[in-house]
């Protein structure tokens, strides 16, 4: 896939330097005139006739004096409430007002995006559009619609996508339809005119030079500082770029990147530049050395042609242009080129799972919602743990068990918990584990080594490595890309690749933000350098906890160490192996100084260059996994001095650091970035602009909260066999007794079948089918974007959602009272009526009535409901469930405590039967649950003890060779083999003649 550049295009019409021309004009009408009119009256009123009549007719509202205590005790008038209310409008009218002067200020100079004003959005877009309207009629549109004058100069070669983004963030409100249309007739127009006649647009004496300033001290010359000082815009240094990329330097070489520019090069500028720095006429410039006169008219002679070779030619080994290896060190990261997504469909690596096209959040956190990867990271670890935490309590107690059930999350953890359900895309981090492990399997079997990995695009599906230099043809099924540093995977091809046997080549990736329709993941481990965030410290910390949350629980490493310096404590709970926490710089430095001497040793001694050949080699499950810093607070000193050094071999070693500065300069910054304090992720000399990817404080506690309460307290499963002692009673239980039928019964233990309501007709079916499953596990209520992102994992639209609850809504039916059987609580999350039940709900229930109910105190009810409760169990969780569906319920644990509770129950019938010397029956429930929890340890001790019961030596003999082979290469656990080693001595040596 080729880029289509200035420089590669070949032709001699694209522009050198344009001079902007006006836009025709749009003929005046009678109703242009009258909304002027109006719009001047309603100004002039809100502007001027506001203050006067407040001034007229109220006053001065604030008090003459100083405050006092009397004040509290005197009468609230009619007055009072007039005063307060004045003081509303006085502050009104004064955010209006400046909505108005900023509005006034970017129309009339036609440069940039107005400014926003805090909280003003409806009275800024009322100013937007009366200064519109007023303005309509003495200029012309390109003259005030803001940064329109400049879009037909901008929109060409590789910076297309940027170029195209900030073209769309031009209000629509600012005219109305048929004079934006013909507003875009007159850019295209424009656009037109200047390729055409790009060679005699300009003349030597129109067009203005600039030349790169030597250092002074620690600052040093950017394009961005250039278009900020001479264009107004920092933003605009892709025009500077544009116009000299590829023409030969005075020095010999050639500007093939916009971050590398040198002392004493020179810069065209376009037409629009200003500033006392700029050369104008060099002939006729008395501040002006001769030898740069010369220099200036000899580099404009070569903008008249082009250089050619585009970005690839520009970076290629043995060209002449000067730029060299030495520029190809420098880490740079493009945007690569999209291909349309397949069908028109958004894919979820960049949406998000289950993102949908609707105006409201329904109060979700956005920002999980858009992070699909990491939302799917924390999602998967926080399953981890609850699992473990599940068998944890099962392990500690024999009949009965703490902590059967989580709790439930309730306030911002459930938001949060809510909002991970719909962004996560698990699918997404599947394929991009999958995709980089597949080629490191690849490379390593052509005894290739990985190459050194910048960034990674995920784009429409794709995925695109960028690499930090050219690395050959990559091997199949990935493609080279736009150029020789880009290796693609198309979706399709990704799908395809099965799990390989081999370390994760690229751990260190982490989100950074996305830009149009693509997600950047920067490659930590691989800056040849330091990463340097700066910005408000709130911003940078959000920052900084979203990249550290994602490093703890992404699916695409196997190991690493993540160190938290200056913050993110109480992130630890997130993974406890990967992250901790350091309490200064000092402490730090200390470390690295030790840990870089020992990975510089082990690599000498491996005899490898990098930790990248090292992970494809015999090592690769046991060494080289990446160290990443990230200290949020700016170090100083000799601390910066001694980071900086450190830093600077960190790349082959496998360590990364990301570090936050209140000044933005910061010593061995290899990438800077600024988090502004609207959400945008800038890189200048990086030539991005991101939408960030950040966690708030908020919502990182809501994150820990969910994993903390995950964790079993002290305590938790040292409950003992019988009954009493098992824990906290179930969020929803039925009545069980002969009275409590319900109106609408579902089996979802086993296959899936529900009493009470007609099969719906149609292909909705399995979808109501599966909305109810989904409804029914989680009594707690179901927020509606959890729903639609379950059923829709690809996205759907709020109309069929909704269309959907109502089918589902009609198909329940209603109670006796008239109430729907489905509703929504005040959160708006939707419930089912009591009257609607499953089966699982009255196992659970009858397990609880039977050991913490009733039968606590009843022998004869507490085995009858057991025996109930057993009866109740015919196989897995919806056993029938189709191929391609219900694909949520990995993110649930039912899975795990279901095999859980059928074994509890068998445990408590079992130890009910043993109580009156009835061995048999113990044994026949034993081995009922171990048809649903076949590797629970407990039931085949148990099993054992009852099977001993029996007398019978060989029977016991049979048992114990049935556990022994279940077991496998793992063996049998060390508290099952000790009660082996009490109840049958003689069993390993009778395992032979058994089998």
């Amino acid at each position: 896939m080729a880029r289509t550049t200035s420089s590669s295009t070949g032709g001699p019409s694209a522009p050198r330097n344009r001079t902007p021309q006006p836009l025709p004009r749009r003929r005046r009408t009678f109703g242009d005139f009258v909304k002027a009119f109006f719009a001047f009256v309603a100004l002039a009123a809100l502007v001027f006739g506001v203050p006067g009549a407040l001034a007229y007719a109220v006053g001065w509202p604030l008090p003459g004096g100083a405050p006092s205590l009397d004040w509290l005790q005197q009468e609230i008038t009619v007055g009072t409430f007039i005063n307060v209310l004045t003081v509303v409008v006085w502050l009104a009218w004064a955010q209006f007002t400046a909505c108005v002067l900023v509005e006034v200020k970017a129309a009339l100079s036609g440069v940039g995006m107005p400014g926003r004003i805090p909280g003003a959005g409806g009275s800024q877009l009322l100013a937007r559009q009366l200064v519109a309207a007023l303005l309509l009629v003495g200029a012309t549109a390109a003259s005030f619609a803001p940064g329109l004058s400049q879009f037909g100069q901008s929109l060409e070669g590789n910076q297309k996508p940027a170029s195209a983004a900030s073209a769309q963030q031009t209000p629509g409100g600012l005219f109305g339809q048929e004079q934006a249309g013909s507003a875009a007739s007159a850019v295209a127009e424009q656009a037109e005119q200047a390729a055409a006649h790009a060679g005699s647009s300009a003349k030597d004496g129109d067009t203005k030079y600039y030349r790169i300033q030597p250092p002074e001290g620690r600052h040093h010359d950017s394009m961005w500082e250039i278009a900020e000082r001479h264009l107004g815009d920092g933003r605009r240094y892709k025009e500077i770029y544009q116009l000299n990329k590829d023409r030969e330097q005075p020095d010999g070489s050639r500007l093939s990147e916009a971050s590398l520019i040198r002392p004493g090069w020179i810069m065209e500028m376009p037409a629009d530049a200003h500033g006392g720095e700029l050369v104008e006429m060099p002939d006729e410039a008395p501040k002006v050395s001769q030898d740069v006169k010369e220099q200036i008219s000899d580099y404009a002679k070569s903008g008249d042609h082009q250089q050619g070779g585009g970005q690839q030619g520009g970076s290629g080994s043995g060209s002449g242009s000067g730029s060299g290896s030495g520029d190809r060190d420098t880490a740079h990261i493009t945007i690569p080129e999209q291909r349309p997504s397949q069908g028109g469909q958004q894919e979820a690596p960049v949406a998000g799972s289950g993102s949908e096209s609707e105006g409201s959040s329904f109060g979700l956190p956005e920002a999980l919602i858009g992070a699909p990867l990491l939302a799917a990271g924390l999602l998967g670890a926080l399953g981890r743990r609850r699992r473990h935490a599940l068998w944890q309590s099962a392990m500690g107690a024999i009949g009965g068990r703490r902590g059967m059930e989580p709790p439930t999350p309730t306030g911002g953890a459930a938001d949060v918990q809510d909002a991970l359900l719909v962004g996560a895309d698990p699918e997404g981090v599947r394929l991009l584990d999958l995709s980089l492990r597949g080629l490191a399997a690849s490379l390593a079997e052509e005894s290739r080594a990985l190459p050194t990995v910048y960034a990674a695009w995920l784009s429409n599906g794709d995925l695109h490595l960028q690499l930090a230099q050219p690395a050959g043809r990559p091997p199949a099924p990935w493609q080279l890309g736009q150029d020789q540093t880009f290796w693609m995977l198309a979706r399709t091809d990704a799908e395809r690749y099965e799990d390989v046997d081999t370390a994760a080549p690229y751990p260190g990736l982490v989100s950074l933000g996305t830009l149009d329709d693509s997600r950047l993941l920067l490659n930590l481990e691989a800056v040849p350098g330091v990463v340097s965030l700066s910005g408000r410290e709130a911003d940078r910390a959000a920052v900084f906890a979203s990249v550290a949350a994602e490093l703890a629980t992404n699916g695409w490493s196997d190991r690493m160490t993540i160190t938290l310096v200056g913050f993110g404590q109480d992130l630890t709970p997130l993974a406890p192996n990967r992250l901790r926490h350091l309490d200064d710089i000092e402490a730090l430095i200390e470390t690295m100084e030790a840990e870089t001497r020992q990975r510089r040793g082990a690599l000498g001694a491996a005899g490898h260059d990098s930790v990248l050949t090292g992970r494809t080699g015999p090592a690769q499950h046991t060494r080289w996994a990446p160290h990443l810093v990230l200290l949020a607070a700016e170090p100083a000193g000799d601390d910066a001095v001694k980071l900086a050094e450190l830093a600077a071999d960190a790349g082959r070693l496998g360590i990364g650091y990301l570090v936050g500065t209140e000044s933005g300069d910061l010593p061995g910054a290899a990438w800077e970035m600024e988090i502004t304090p609207d959400g945008k992720l800038l890189a200048p000399l990086l030539g991005l602009e991101l939408e960030a990817q950040a966690l708030p404080e908020a919502q990182q506690r809501a994150v820990v909260e969910l994993f903390v309460d995950a964790d079993p307290g002290e305590g938790e499963g040292a409950g003992s066999a019988g009954s009493g002692r098992t824990g906290a009673t179930p969020p929803f239980l039925v009545d069980v007794t002969e009275q409590g039928r319900p109106a609408v019964y579902a089996r979802l233990v086993g296959t899936y079948e529900i009493i009470g309501l007609d099969t719906p007709d149609g292909e909705r079916s399995p979808l109501m089918h599966e909305a109810l499953a989904l409804l029914l596990l989680h009594r707690e209520g179901v927020h509606p974007r959890v729903l639609s992102s379950a059923l829709w994992p690809r996205g759907v639209t709020e109309d069929v959602r909704d269309a959907l609850v109502d089918r589902l809504r009609e198909w329940l039916g209603t109670e006796p009272d008239g109430s729907p059987r489905l509703r929504a609580d005040r959160s708006g999350r939707l419930t089912l009526a009591k009257s609607v039940v499953s089966d699982l709900d009255v196992l659970r229930s009858l397990y609880h009535e039977a050991t913490q109910g009733r039968g606590a105190n009843s022998r004869a009810v507490r085995g009858r409901m057991l025996t109930d409760a057993l009866v109740l169990v015919r196989g897995p969780l919806l056993s029938d469930r189709p191929q391609g569906r219900y694909a949520w319920l990995t993110h649930e644990i039912i899975d795990a405590q279901l095999p859980l509770l059928v074994a509890d129950i068998g445990l408590a019938l079992s130890e009910f039967h043993l109580e009156k010397g009835r061995a048999e029956k113990a044994i026949e429930a034993l081995n009922a649950s171990l048809n649903s929890a076949p590797g629970d340890e407990r039931l085949w001790n148990e099993l054992l003890r009852a099977t001993h019961a029996v007398g019978d030596p060989g029977r016991l003999q049979q048992v114990a060779a049935d556990l022994v082979a279940r077991s496998g290469a793992r063996g049998v656990p060390p508290r099952t083999e000790a009660l082996l080693d009490e109840l049958l001595p003689t069993w390993r040596s009778g395992l032979t003649a058994v089998s």
